[in-house]
C-alpha cells in the first residue's frame, strides 16, 4: 500500500477512528472517576557523621555519610521499621502492606533522604510519614551505637516534617485522558486499516471495472429525495443527481458511435440497489434530450415502475405475452414528454418462461422499430434468471452496483450469469455514492447562470413524434356502430362521436365467457379489468349534418377515427 492508500483509508474510515478515540477517552475518564484518590505525604532526613579536626577527616566523614544513605533507604522500606510504626500508631494491617506504601530515595552525592508515604487518607499519610521518620531516627541510633557504648558513628535528623496533602497524586485525570486519546487514535487507525482490508464491497471505479470487465459509465450520488420521489424533474433545476444522469446519458450515447444500443436492460445483482430508480431516470433524461423513449416494466415479480410513475399496472407486458392484449392497447403515455410506459401487467406464475418466448423477442423488436430507445427495468440477476433472458434479446445490459453495499463476489457472479448466455454488458453504474465529504465521486461543482444577462424563455425540446394517423374532422353528432351477431346480442348502439377518440380500447381474446383485458381509455381513465367489452366493430356508419346516410358501398372506416 502507498501513502495515498492510507490517506484514502483515513479519509473514508474517519468515523471508525473517531469512535475508537472517543471510546478510549471515555474509558480513561471512567477509570479515573472510579479509582480511589491516593494522597502522598513526604519527609526529609539528614545523615551526618562526627566532624573531624582536619580536612581529610571531614572528607572521609562525608564519604561515610553517603555510603550510609544507600543503606538507610533500604531500611526505610523494610518491614521492621513498618512494624514499629504500626505499633506506635496502633494501625491495623500488616507490616508488608505498610512497607509497600513507603518510598525512600536520595539524590547522588548527597546525604539527604526523601521519604514518601501514600494512603487514601491525607491525614493518615501525614501521620505515618512523621511516625516512620521518628522511628527511623531511633532505629539508626541503635544500629550505629557501639556495643560497648560510646558515640554513634552516624546520626540521622528529621530535616522536614510531613504536611497534610491537599491534592491527590493518583489518579492523574488529565494525563489519563491524554493517554487514552493517544491510544484510541492508534487503535482507531489500526481498526480502519483492518476494516478496509476485510471490506469486500465495491466503492471505486477500478474495482467495478475489473469485476465487470466493462467501463464505468456513471456514478449516481445519494439523494434523500429519491426515497419519496423516484422520478427526477429534469426541467426544474440542476441538482447533483440530475447532472449525474445527464453525464450518464452522454456516456451512453457514445458507447458505440456507429451502432449505438437502443434496447437496454437495466439490472443489478440483488434488490435494493437502485435499479428501478436508475431505469426511470435514464428514460427521463433520454426523453429530455429529445428522444422518443419507451420504459418497459420487465420485472414481472416485483414491478415498481407503474407505481412510481402513476400509470396503470394491471395490464401490460404479461398481457401481451399471454396473447390477451395487443401492444398498441397497453402502451401508456405519461406526464413526461417523450416517455411511454409498458407496464408489467398481471403477475404471471412463470415469468422466466414467459419472457423467454419468441413473442417477447418480437415485442422488443416491435418496440425497437417504434422508439429511439427502449429501457427495460429487469429483475435482479442473482435471485432469478429473468434479466439474463431479457438481456440475451436486447442490445446489452447496464449493471447496477450500490456503493459500499454490493459485494465483490455478488457483482462477479451477476456478471458471470450474463456472460454465460453470451449477453453484452454495456457498462456499469455505481449508485448511492456519498454526497458529502471529499469522496472519490464528488458532484459539488457549480457553474451558475449569470442572472444579470437577458434570459431566454424556457422552451420544450423538440420531440421526435411517432407517426400518427390523420384524424378526420367531426362531421356528425352520433355514430351508429353495427356489430356482427354474437351469442350475447349485437344490437346497434349509439354513442357520442369524439374527434380522434377510439370507440373502445383493449384486446379481446377467446370465445364467449372469457374476460377482456383493457387498458386506459383515450382520456387516461382506467377501465375496469375483467368487464365484458363489445368486440371491435366491423363497419361504422356516419351520418352527415343533412341527415343523409352514407351509401352502403362506402368502405368501412377504422373505429378509432
Amino acid at each position: 500500500m502507498e501513502i495515498q492508500d492510507y490517506l484514502r483509508i483515513l479519509q473514508s474510515r474517519w468515523k471508525i477512528i473517531a469512535i475508537t478515540t472517543v471510546v478510549a477517552i471515555l474509558g480513561a475518564l471512567g477509570a479515573s472517576l472510579l479509582t480511589t484518590p491516593i494522597y502522598e505525604a513526604s519527609t526529609r532526613l539528614f545523615v551526618s557523621t562526627s566532624a573531624g579536626s582536619s580536612v581529610n577527616e571531614v572528607y572521609q566523614g562525608n564519604l561515610f555519610s553517603q555510603q550510609r544513605v544507600t543503606s538507610y533507604t533500604k531500611l526505610l522500606t523494610g518491614e521492621t521499621l513498618a512494624q514499629r510504626t504500626i505499633d506506635k500508631l496502633d494501625l491495623g494491617g500488616t507490616a508488608a502492606a505498610l512497607a509497600s506504601q513507603v518510598k525512600a530515595s536520595s539524590a547522588p552525592d548527597t546525604v539527604l533522604i526523601d521519604v514518601k508515604v501514600q494512603d487514601p487518607s491525607p491525614e493518615r499519610a501525614r501521620d505515618i510519614a512523621n511516625a516512620l521518620s521518628d522511628e527511623f531516627v531511633v532505629m539508626a541510633r541503635e544500629l550505629e551505637t557501639p556495643e560497648k557504648g560510646g558515640a554513634p558513628a552516624a546520626r540521622v535528623v528529621v530535616e522536614q516534617q510531613a504536611q497534610t496533602p491537599s491534592t491527590p497524586v493518583s489518579p492523574k485525570t488529565l494525563r489519563n485522558l491524554a493517554l487514552g486519546a493517544a491510544v484510541g487514535l492508534l487503535l482507531g487507525i489500526a481498526f480502519a486499516v483492518l476494516r478496509d482490508r476485510l471490506d469486500n464491497t465495491v466503492k471505486d471505479r477500478r474495482t467495478v471495472e475489473e469485476l465487470a470487465g466493462s467501463a464505468l459509465i456513471g456514478t449516481i450520488p445519494f439523494d434523500k429525495e429519491r426515497q419519496t420521489q423516484q422520478a427526477i424533474n429534469f426541467a426544474e433545476g440542476n441538482s447533483s443527481s440530475a447532472e449525474a444522469y445527464r453525464e450518464l446519458r452522454t456516456n451512453l450515447q457514445f458507447l458505440e458511435v456507429d451502432n449505438p444500443p437502443r434496447v437496454i436492460v437495466v439490472t443489478s445483482s440483488l434488490p435494493t440497489e437502485g435499479k428501478t430508480t436508475t431505469a426511470i431516470n435514464i428514460a427521463l433524461v433520454l426523453a429530455e434530450g429529445g428522444q422518443n423513449v419507451c420504459l418497459v416494466e420487465g420485472d414481472l415479480r416485483k414491478p415498481r415502475v407503474s407505481k412510481y410513475l402513476g400509470v396503470v399496472g394491471s395490464v401490460g407486458l404479461s398481457s401481451v405475452l399471454a396473447g390477451k392484449a395487443d401492444l398498441d392497447a397497453v402502451l401508456q403515455p405519461t406526464q413526461y414528454s417523450g416517455l411511454t410506459v409498458l407496464a408489467s401487467g398481471p403477475i404471471p406464475p412463470n415469468p422466466s418462461e414467459l419472457l423467454g418466448t419468441e413473442t417477447a423477442r418480437q415485442v422488443l423488436a416491435d418496440l425497437r422499430g417504434r422508439f429511439d430507445y427502449v429501457i427495460v427495468d429487469a429483475s435482479p440477476l442473482l435471485p432469478v434468471t429473468d434479466a439474463t433472458v431479457l438481456t440475451a434479446m436486447s442490445d446489452g445490459a447496464l449493471v447496477i452496483a450500490r456503493h459500499a453495499e454490493t459485494k465483490r463476489d455478488q457483482l462477479s457472479r451477476a456478471v458471470g450469469n450474463l456472460h454465460s448466455v453470451g449477453a453484452t454488458i454495456l457498462g456499469t453504474i455505481i449508485t448511492m455514492t456519498p454526497s458529502r465529504g471529499r469522496g472519490v465521486y464528488e458532484y459539488k461543482y457549480y457553474y451558475e447562470t449569470d442572472k444579470s444577462l437577458p434570459q431566454m424563455q424556457q422552451a420544450a425540446p423538440a420531440q421526435q413524434q411517432a407517426p400518427q394517423q390523420p384524424v378526420p374532422q367531426q362531421q356528425a353528432q352520433y355514430v351508429r356502430e353495427e356489430y356482427p351477431q354474437q351469442p350475447y346480442g349485437g344490437d346497434p348502439q349509439e354513442a357520442p362521436a369524439y374527434q380522434g377518440a377510439p370507440a373502445y380500447q383493449g384486446a379481446y381474446h377467446g370465445d364467449q365467457g372469457q374476460q377482456w383485458y383493457s387498458g386506459p381509455d383515450h382520456y387516461g381513465n382506467e377501465q375496469q379489468s375483467g368487464a365484458p367489452v363489445p368486440p371491435t366493430p366491423r363497419r361504422t356508419r356516419r351520418y352527415r349534418d343533412d341527415q343523409e346516410p352514407w351509401s352502403e358501398t362506402d368502405a368501412p372506416r377504422d373505429h378509432t377515427q
